[in-house]
């Protein structure tokens, strides 16, 4: 008999029920609820990785000049903002329905799944390692997922007609990175569906989409349904918590001990900037930011850089820069791998005041 899986179309909540649901259901699917593939969008937020301090990752003011709400995943990873323009799913599974503890072989199974419903509307999607969804290049999808004895949520958004400027204005990023020319090269990076298919699709056409890609991946029939009484009263619980300022301030870390670095420099390839969020206590780069009047074909080298470079230890730039560059073909018109890692090292020594 094909099994039986839960649906739930959750709609638009604030951000802090929609964590105290992933609780609920997560607890429960680990004391043998029923495995889930939920939808949901969210109230205009910014969500804060669970390991992320809002003091040291947001532009708190902005934040608070447009109403967005700032609130704590239970997941980890970076801070993101969410709206109604973004579509979210989520599966609650047993680690024995996917079949592997590795959260490599998790992304890429369910995400080739997921990049199957967006090619559905005649899109070239595909799955990108670590764990995106692009078209053409551009991503449209980003996921993660997080485990909790043998039980799973793997949760993903879809952005259906985002602009990437209020993601980046609420994030503690260096001015330079705010430009016009900067938020154009950024918009470059990520597309929505409005924009490939000319047209903003029904949301029902998109669920339809996953919800199939799902079920044939799993081999399972989805059934629409509701919270358990039992996990209502987990869900109840978990709100308590998490609807609070002590569960988004539970890491409350002080801007100066994530100051923002740069430095400039001219190469033969041209003039490199660089500023970086340094975690000097925990000896890492949380993340590095590079513009200037360079040349990098093809255009996401850098952003890839970028996004290598993100949480690696200070002792560990160079190999990390040596190794990104060897692994790739690129046209830097006389820039260097070592070009990258003096500006770096030069940041990381200026002695600079915390950017606000």
């Amino acid at each position: 008999m094909t099994p039986r899986w839960r649906l739930i179309d959750a709609g638009v909540r604030p951000a802090a029920e929609h964590f105290a649901v992933n609780r609920a259901l997560l607890e429960a699917r680990g004391q043998g609820g029923p495995s889930t593939l939920r939808f949901l969008q969210f109230a205009p937020s910014a969500l804060l990785g669970y390991h992320q301090s809002a003091e040291q990752e947001l532009r708190l003011d902005y934040c608070a000049e447009h109403g967005i709400a700032i609130q704590r995943r239970i997941s980890g990873g970076g801070a993101i903002y969410m709206d109604e323009t973004q579509f979210g799913w989520e599966l609650y599974l047993h680690q024995s329905e996917i079949g592997s503890h590795d959260m490599a072989a998790i992304a890429r199974r369910i995400c080739e799944a997921a990049a199957r419903a967006v090619a559905s509307f005649g899109l070239d999607a595909r799955f990108r390692p670590r764990n995106d969804i692009e078209v053409d290049g551009r991503k449209i999808s980003g996921t993660g997922g997080v485990m909790d004895g043998e039980a799973l949520l793997y949760h993903g958004t879809l952005l259906v007609e985002f602009d990437v400027e209020k993601m980046l204005r609420i994030l503690r990023i260096p001015a330079e990175k705010l430009s016009d020319k900067a938020i154009a090269d950024a918009r470059s990076r990520v597309v929505n569906l409005a924009e490939l298919l000319g047209f903003s699709p029904p949301l029902a056409e998109v669920k339809a989409s996953l919800q199939q890609s799902f079920a044939a991946e799993f081999g399972v029939v989805f059934e629409p349904g509701g919270l358990t009484a039992g996990e209502l009263a987990l869900y109840q619980a978990a709100l308590r918590e998490i609807d609070s300022s002590e569960w988004i301030n539970l890491v409350d870390k002080p801007r100066s001990d994530l100051p923002v670095l740069e430095a400039c420099r001219k190469f033969s390839g041209g003039l490199l900037r660089a500023a970086l969020a340094c975690d000097r206590p925990g000896g890492r780069l949380r993340q590095a930011w590079f513009s200037g009047d360079i040349f990098v074909n093809p255009r996401r080298t850098v952003a890839d850089l970028e996004a290598a470079l993100k949480d690696v230890a200070l002792d560990d730039i160079g190999p990390t820069v040596r190794a990104f560059f060897c692994a790739r073909d690129c046209d830097m018109l006389g820039l260097t791998a070592e070009d990258f890692i003096a500006v770096l090292h030069q940041a990381l020594n200026q002695e600079q005041s915390p950017r606000p």
